[in-house]
């Protein structure tokens, strides 16, 4: 199954934070599941990061796509398709990188691994 990693459920895979739920936790070690990370999420954590809000992603930062790479993601562009489907997503949710997220699992057909129920009023399959 192909599913999209949020920020959070990343973070939480790569410092193996127990806030990560067992069946988020198994899907992600699950090898016949195909994982991937939205250039969104390298967004937002360089921007958290910039502004000291997320010091301990600082190397994560230095090494984004290799680290994906060893962790065997699919890094996943921002395409103007994802662009224009985030910026007309209706709603009041007014997080710029969860709007991102929504657009592109949408586009790609592909579920989302996170905590955040928000994901389901946009009628993604969550993975939590």
């Amino acid at each position: 199954m192909r599913a999209l990693l949020d920020t959070h459920a990343l973070l939480w895979w790569l410092s193996d934070d127990p806030v990560l739920s067992k069946r988020a936790r198994s899907f992600i070690a699950d090898t016949g599941n195909h994982l991937i990370v939205s250039a969104a999420s390298a967004w937002e954590i360089a921007t958290k990061v910039r502004l000291g809000k997320l010091s301990a992603a600082t190397d994560l930062c230095a090494g984004f796509v290799e680290q994906l790479e060893r962790e065997g993601f699919e890094s996943l562009p921002i395409s103007p398709d994802h662009a224009v489907r985030a910026g007309l997503l209706p709603g009041p949710h007014k997080d710029p990188f969860d709007r991102m997220l929504v657009a592109q699992a949408q586009a790609e057909n592909v579920s989302i691994v996170s905590i955040d129920s928000v994901f389901d009023t946009y009628g993604l399959r969550r993975i939590w």
